[in-house]
């Protein structure tokens, strides 16, 4: 036979699932679950950003099995259902009875409840609730936790990743004086071509929670269609003019000066316009190739943004570490225990560091580099130590491009302002932007190697790409659906997965029925777990786990700019 659809709605699940409703003792009628944040692997990270149940509620529990399942004829999707099952697990007979009542019934009798997304939620605090509203369907709540879970771990982990970008970014804007509005620009996201389609998009939607720069344009028109955006109203997510290394590579690279005028004078004449500068040697294309075309870039209607593409991004943009004193007769007293420390490190037992060591500083406008060198003993014939330093030259030398990094260049090239905090800010025609393997990590060190330059951190534009987004699983905050109370017989049971081999009790659930509510002196979103029915009635008032679905319908909203402006309230 052929099937209507390639993906039948009653059958996207895990297998075990399919035998789950016979497992459950008799006289089973309801099932209560929810969905938590149980753990993290990211450093630093205390809970997540709620975001993705909203989409997933509307295209798949109403738009999927609206189309795929209750809009067609009962005999259709009986018959798919049996066709796999029968020719996959094997099975002669199939029952097929409870996918027929479904059918009949016309919805899923569900009930789900779910914090506002945007919120952030700690870890090990429930961010959804889902259970049936019909007995006979007690087997719907965990049937569906498979899409549930595919679907809601990456967008939320996104969401959370992005706000931490942006935290990053805006701690160091303030400090050293930059433009708070450019951060909305500052993390841009270049993870498509390293995910699969649809995590792509999922991912992306996350992202755009917090920025608004995007290369990932799918995920915009998701948001239009789940989360209320609206492209002609404000932006969703933007993007600009660039290059790519087949473009630059076309022209030839002995053409390289050519292909750039052409570009920043020709092609796009005004407007943001992002070229990859590193086709052959970034450093010849800033000292030389922009540098002559300075006067192009000084009065055109817009900015150019170099875009390194390889290479270690902090010393990239930052270039090598220069310690910073007043005047160069200062080298031996501002050195001399660095030196020491430095060497003293790897000295010991039958070892000694190196005879010499180099240190590049730089006093006013001028780079030098002074050498010194160390002399060692040793007590007992066997331990060294260091016994003696010497400043041997102190030189003034012309740093190489490297040295200096992009952002520095630039502004040798370029000039710029310098801010109300002190920090130098690159004339608004020229800018840098750098995607090729980003992490938090690595970003911290780009926003705090330009502070110690004296740079304002957002003179550069950060690429977010795969090398953030696809490197996550739902482990990475240990997201989970379980059940946490079931009525069998008119009879309520709180249960509870609590592994004795678990010895972290990272995977330990809560129990019962619960709710969410905020302290009253802190603020914090909390846990209540272990209620009855009647309790968690008792307490609805305060729970802020709010309505969602409920048999087939949406009843909660929400929109993008609503889920932006709740995580923009937490920075």
């Amino acid at each position: 036979m052929k099937t209507k659809t390639i993906y039948p709605a009653s059958l996207i699940a895990d297998f075990y699932k399919v035998a789950h409703r016979m497992q459950y003792p008799d006289g089973t009628e309801f099932v209560y679950s929810n969905w938590t944040p149980r753990s993290t692997y990211m450093k630093g990270a205390k809970g997540v950003i709620a975001f993705g149940l909203q989409a997933f509620t509307k295209k798949y529990l109403i738009e999927y099995f609206n189309t795929h399942f209750f809009s067609r004829t009962k005999e259709e999707v009986v018959a798919e259902y049996v066709h796999y099952i029968k020719h996959t697990l094997f099975v002669e007979e199939v029952d097929a009875t409870h996918i027929a009542d479904l059918h009949e019934l016309g919805y899923l009798p569900l009930h789900i409840k779910a914090v506002k997304e945007g919120t952030f939620v700690p870890l090990k605090v429930p961010m959804a609730t889902v259970v049936n509203t019909n007995a006979k369907f007690f087997w719907v709540t965990n049937y569906i936790e498979t899409i549930f879970s595919s679907e809601n771990w990456l967008p939320s982990t996104s969401a959370t990743i992005a706000h931490e970008y942006k935290k990053l970014m805006t701690k160091y804007a303030k400090e050293t004086g930059g433009d708070l509005g450019d951060i909305q620009f500052q993390g841009h996201d270049f993870s498509m071509r390293g995910m699969v389609l649809e995590a792509a998009i999922l991912s992306g939607a996350g992202h755009l929670t917090s920025f608004y720069g995007t290369d990932t344009i799918p995920a915009i028109p998701f948001l239009e269609e789940y989360y209320n955006a609206d492209v002609t109203k404000g932006i969703v997510g933007t993007s600009v003019n660039a290059t790519e290394h087949s473009v630059m590579c076309a022209g030839g690279q002995e053409n390289e000066y050519d292909t750039y005028e052409r570009l920043i004078t020709k092609v796009h004449p005004t407007g943001i316009l992002s070229i990859v500068s590193d086709t052959w040697d970034l450093w010849n294309v800033l000292t030389v190739t922009l540098a002559k075309l300075k006067g192009s870039i000084i009065t055109r209607d817009g900015k150019v943004v170099v875009r390194p593409d390889s290479g270690n991004p902090v010393e990239i943009l930052c270039g090598k570490k220069f310690e910073v004193i007043d005047s160069p007769d200062e080298a031996y007293d501002a050195f001399r225990d660095i030196i020491h420390d430095t060497a003293s490190e790897v000295t010991g037992e039958h070892q000694t560091g190196l005879e010499s060591y180099t240190i590049r500083y730089k006093a006013g406008d001028k780079y030098y580099k002074a050498k010194f060198s160390v002399d060692y003993n040793r007590y007992d014939k066997r331990y060294y130590y260091v016994d003696g330093i010497k400043l041997v030259s102190n030189v003034e030398y012309t740093p190489e491009p490297s040295d200096l990094g992009v952002i520095e260049i630039l502004w040798n090239i370029f000039g710029g302002t310098i801010n109300e905090k002190g920090y130098k800010v690159l004339d608004p025609h020229i800018g840098a932007i750098y995607g090729d393997s980003i992490t938090l990590e690595r970003a911290e060190a780009i926003c705090k190697g330009l502070k110690e330059k004296g740079f304002c951190s957002t003179n550069v534009v950060f690429g977010i790409g795969s090398f953030t987004y696809q490197y996550q699983t739902r482990d990475t905050f240990g997201f989970a659906m379980k059940a946490t109370h079931v009525v069998i017989n008119g009879e309520e049971r709180n249960i509870q997965k609590d592994p004795a081999t678990d010895t972290n009790k990272g995977k330990k659930s809560a129990t019962g029925r619960l709710i969410v509510y905020r302290d009253a002196e802190t603020g914090e979103i909390t846990l209540a777990d272990g209620l009855t029915i009647d309790q968690q009635e008792l307490y609805s008032e305060v729970d802020i786990l709010e309505d969602v679905f409920i048999d087939g319908k949406l009843v909660r909203d929400e929109t993008l700019e609503e889920i932006r402006e709740r995580i923009q309230s937490l920075i």
